[in-house]
């Protein structure tokens, strides 16, 4: 029978084991245009914190009791659609379980790009369309500026550096840890800011970007932000992807330097990677390009047995992943 994680409590700061319960999904017989999927390798994403809170936000909260959803690559085993056949390879958001019953409508078959399947739930998927879309369509941002990273290391940062890099850009990436910052030097990274080192983010910010920032893609918030108001050129652009820093603890940001936003003439635009999926094809092929020139390199963090998914997702909020992190059935 198959399995699924359901949200049994709201948490209250950060999530703990008990907030989720494995539970047996009854057998369902397929209704028309239907396909169930084996699933083979499951995504876990800051953003389903923001799922396990009963608030209105721009995806709807995880409903208590019931299954929970996320991004996941199966095999189609069964099908009364025309779109898909058995043995096709999709992706889909029937996540957190491993096997999925869904319409055909709404699982997408993977691109014919020379990757492993899991590529398409990291750097071919949402967080590299991510990265791609928030750096040079909403951030706009242009050979021979400098761009600053946050959270370099994980699934989006780490692909946004290499976008960077490939576009002609000087790229400065924040990371935690010796390890993690050798990491992204390896991937081009012109400077590294280990935020767990010596001295704050803004003066290590300060020093490395002497001459000030053009761009800033944020992943972080907090003092990360902080840093990218405070060393602005003028008409700097922020991309404003994610807040990791207060998604368990709901604490503001501080903004101590926001008053910049004025004189520098900074402009900070938040969105959604869904506001994007129109282009896709155009992410699709130039990713293809940049594979194909030895220009991307990712990598993933895996976590074996559905058993461990939430102990997965946990780990993105304590910075166990390095790239994207992954539960493989």
């Amino acid at each position: 029978m198959a399995r699924a994680w359901h949200l049994e409590r709201r948490p209250d700061g950060m999530p703990t084991a008990d907030d989720f319960a494995l539970r047996d999904i009854p057998a369902a017989a397929l209704a028309d245009g239907q396909v169930r999927v084996r699933n083979l390798w499951l995504s876990v994403d800051p953003y389903m914190r923001g799922r396990m809170n009963d608030a209105k936000s721009y995806a709807a909260p995880f409903a208590l009791g019931e299954p929970m959803g996320g991004g996941a690559v199966g095999e189609v085993i069964e099908s009364r659609s025309d779109a898909l056949v058995v043995g096709d390879r999709v992706l889909h958001m029937g996540g957190w379980r491993d096997e999925a019953v869904l319409p055909a409508r709404e699982a997408q078959k993977l691109p014919a790009i020379d990757a492993p399947a899991q590529a398409f739930l990291g750097q071919l998927g949402m967080p590299g369309m991510t990265a791609y879309f928030g750096l040079l369509h909403v951030a706009e941002a242009k050979p021979g500026e400098t761009v600053f990273v946050s959270a370099a290391a994980g699934a989006v940062g780490s692909t946004v550096v290499q976008i960077a890099k490939a576009k002609g850009m000087t790229v400065i990436g924040s990371a935690g840890g010796a390890a993690k910052c050798d990491w992204v030097r390896s991937l081009g990274a012109d400077q590294v800011i280990d935020y767990k080192g010596e001295g704050s983010v803004v003066r290590q910010l300060s020093a490395a970007a002497p001459d000030g920032i053009d761009v800033y893609f944020d992943n972080v918030g907090g003092d990360h932000l902080d840093a990218a108001f405070a060393t602005a050129r003028q008409g700097a652009r922020f991309a404003i992807c994610g807040m990791i820093d207060i998604y368990n603890s709901g604490a503001p940001t501080q903004l101590r330097y926001i008053a910049r936003t004025i004189a520098a003439r900074i402009r900070m635009q938040g969105f959604l990677v869904s506001d994007w999926m129109g282009q896709a094809p155009a992410f699709y092929a130039d990713m293809a390009t940049w594979m194909a020139e030895g220009k991307l390199q990712r990598q993933e963090t895996v976590v074996e047995g559905l058993e461990h998914m939430p102990e997965a997702f946990l780990g993105l909020f304590s910075g166990r992943n390095t790239g994207k992190m992954l539960v493989k059935l």
